[in-house]
């Protein structure tokens, strides 16, 4: 996978989720269902070193492009977290002149359920997996 790809499927994951975890799903996805570019377990455990260092809910996406990538994936990664940061001051002063619109109130409360339940199922294929290996394991 190249790491302009990498950066873009990340960047995906992270400008739709609105949240930390909210780019699990999608994260999964593309990189273990669909490009079978990492596996659950190394998901898994980017997930837990994301969330067991100090900064934002979304740092496994950092772990997930260094599990892809190495190091240039890691920076990929990071650039992927930060780049929204960066449109999301741009982008609210354009959305402020049409956020009265009715339409476009319901369009972004949408987006954020659909990313919200798509939490759901991807949760429950960790949990089940971490379930797996907890009784493979003892």
């Amino acid at each position: 996978m190249s790491l302009g790809l990498l950066y873009l499927l990340l960047l995906k994951a992270t400008v739709t989720s609105f949240s930390g975890m909210g780019s699990l799903p999608q994260i999964r996805q593309d990189f273990v269902v669909t490009r079978r570019v990492v596996d659950d377990e190394q998901l898994s455990r980017a997930v837990l070193v994301g969330r067991s260092t100090p900064g934002p809910l979304g740092a496994f996406v950092v772990s997930i492009g260094y599990a892809a990538r190495g190091w240039p994936g890691a920076v990929a990664g990071w650039l992927a977290v930060v780049t929204p940061a960066f449109l999301a001051v741009p982008l609210l002063v354009l959305l402020r002149r049409w956020l009265y619109l009715s339409r476009l109130r319901t369009a972004v409360d949408a987006v954020i359920i659909a990313g919200a339940t798509l939490l759901v199922p991807s949760g429950v294929g960790l949990a089940r997996d971490a379930i797996a290996q907890l009784f493979q394991g003892g």
